[in-house]
């Protein structure tokens, strides 16, 4: 007897599930690179100051960690103390940093002859270097022979120059995006530049000198405090044309162009003049304070903070403390106050002596506070206040003004 045949339904559609376009993904390792320059200036000054004895740069910012150049003019180890060491180091706290580097002695006869030494541009056996904590270093014990450093093109008018790359690699994971839509840039600014430039619907004039800027008072109130009270609460409400005094035409137009724009024009911001008030970064800082306008003020601040030096802070200082700058007179404080002897053999320092007592109490603040974080004796204080009211050194002898 044969056996029965088992007969199995098919059914006559398939069913089949709906098709889902693919994905890609994709690992890209990079690095994100920066550059440093580090000068030396009073090399001959350095010299001697023992093995493993080092000078830094300031810290600066790549791949967002800090670094630091580390230069040892007697060499790091005593057996490299024939030559100059160099090194870039990690200065801030995280996790393991994997980067490249390069250091470049500068030839500054104008030949370009440039002592390279750099992770960049050769094979790399073991992958970049990795860092696991601040302070580790990467670099050359044995950096020049400092012989043949001192009689070459790499030192001039006892100057060396330190050029310094940094590339901190980075991983990411490219995912695929079926659909995607750009979105432009913000540009409410520039309409409402246009608003000022064309002049429409204007309903004020300001007088600045005899030449007359047109603006909207509801841009003005909405942007500056000031503006708020005169227009919309006080006896500017209805006037049509406002007098402006003790303001120059060139300072009022930058500070409206901020006003309707958020934004300054950078070429308008010379570079620092003999006298600091004479700027127009100086002036607009006055404006700032005048119409308080907060974020104005921070835009001077920053810009006139890099033209703080030895002949300058004293100037910036003072026009800090007159317009309310609180950060750009912090940081004007502490370095005038790491840099003292230099600072009151400045031409400036003489009239921030006659002009603003106040200021030199806060500076010895500063001095002192300090001189607590370095050390918890009293004596320096003391020295440092007779410097300040006397205008001597600390053995009492008279610091002769530079003229």
């Amino acid at each position: 007897m044969s056996d029965v045949p088992t007969i199995t339904h098919v059914p006559d559609e398939i069913t089949v599930g709906e098709l889902v376009p693919p994905t890609s993904s994709r690992f890209v390792t990079d690095t994100v690179n920066g550059s440093h320059r580090f000068m030396i200036q009073g090399y001959s000054l350095i010299k001697g100051m023992g093995v493993g004895k080092s000078i830094s740069s300031d810290s600066f910012t790549v791949g967002g960690h800090q670094w630091a150049i580390y230069f040892y003019p007697d060499g790091k180890n005593p057996e490299d103390s024939m030559h100059v060491s160099a090194f870039i180091a990690l200065a801030s706290e995280g996790p393991d940093v994997r980067a490249l580097f390069e250091l470049t002695l500068v030839d500054q006869s104008g030949k370009g002859n440039h002592e390279v030494h750099s992770h960049f541009n050769r094979r790399l056996e073991n992958g970049p270097y990795t860092l696991k904590s601040s302070g580790c270093m990467w670099g050359y014990k044995r950096f020049f022979r400092r012989a043949l450093l001192e009689t070459s093109d790499y030192l001039k008018d006892d100057c060396l120059k330190i050029n310094c790359t940094v590339g901190v690699v980075r991983s990411t994971i490219e995912c695929s995006s079926l659909h995607t839509i750009q979105v432009p840039d913000p540009d409410m600014g520039a309409h409402f530049g246009m608003l000022l430039e064309n002049m429409e619907a204007s309903d004020v004039i300001f007088n600045v000198a005899g030449e007359m800027f047109h603006a909207h008072k509801l841009v003005l109130a909405a942007r500056s405090p000031v503006f708020h009270t005169e227009f919309l609460c006080g006896h500017e409400g209805d006037a049509q044309e406002i007098v402006v005094n003790d303001m120059e035409p060139e300072v009022f137009k930058a500070m409206l162009h901020f006003i309707y724009k958020d934004a300054l024009v950078e070429e308008e911001l010379e570079a620092t003049r003999t006298c600091i008030s004479d700027t127009l970064t100086a002036k607009l800082l006055s404006a700032a304070d005048r119409y308080d306008l907060t974020r104005l003020r921070r835009l001077c601040e920053s810009h006139l903070c890099k033209d703080i030096s030895i002949n300058s802070v004293a100037q910036i200082l003072a026009l800090a403390d007159r317009y309310r700058a609180a950060e750009l007179k912090s940081v004007c404080l502490s370095f005038a106050a790491e840099n003292l002897s230099a600072v009151m053999q400045s031409d400036g320092f003489e009239y921030l002596k006659e002009n603003c007592p106040a200021l030199q109490s806060e500076l010895l603040k500063t001095v002192a506070g300090c001189e607590d974080d370095s050390s918890s004796g009293g004596g320096k204080s003391k020295s440092v206040w007779a410097q300040l009211s006397d205008g001597g050194d600390t053995n009492g002898r008279r610091i002769r003004q530079r003229t």
